[in-house]
C-alpha cells in the first residue's frame, strides 16, 4: 500500500530528522531568551551559544544530505530565497545594521 503523502520511508526519515533538529534549535533559543547565551544547564559542559551552534549544524548537515545527496530540496533555490530574504528582512528588523 502506497503512503497518501506519495512519499518514500527514506524521504520521511529526511524530514523527520530536520524537523527533529528544527524543534531542537526552537528549544535553544528559549534557553537563551530566559537565561542568555552563556548560560549551561546543571549538567551540561556547553553553552546555550555552543548548543545553538551545534544545532544549526545539524540543520545545515540536514540540508546538505536533502539537497546535494538526494535531490529532495534544490539548492540553488534555497540560496536564491536566502539571498531575497537577507535583501528584504531589514524593513522587519529594528534593532540590525544590516547595510
Amino acid at each position: 500500500m502506497e503512503n497518501f503523502n506519495n512519499l518514500t520511508p527514506a524521504e520521511i526519515e529526511r524530514l523527520t530528522w530536520l524537523s527533529e533538529e528544527c524543534s531542537k534549535v526552537v528549544q535553544i533559543i528559549d534557553k537563551i531568551l530566559q537565561h542568555g547565551y552563556e548560560s549551561k544547564n546543571f549538567d551540561d559542559e556547553l553553552t546555550n551559544r555552543e548548543l545553538l551552534e551545534f544545532e544549526l549544524s545539524y540543520i545545515l548537515a540536514a540540508k546538505r544530505i536533502m539537497s546535494v545527496v538526494n535531490n529532495d530540496l534544490n539548492v540553488k533555490k534555497i540560496d536564491m530565497h536566502m539571498v531575497e530574504k537577507l535583501r528584504n528582512i531589514g524593513k522587519f528588523l529594528h534593532h540590525q545594521d544590516l547595510k
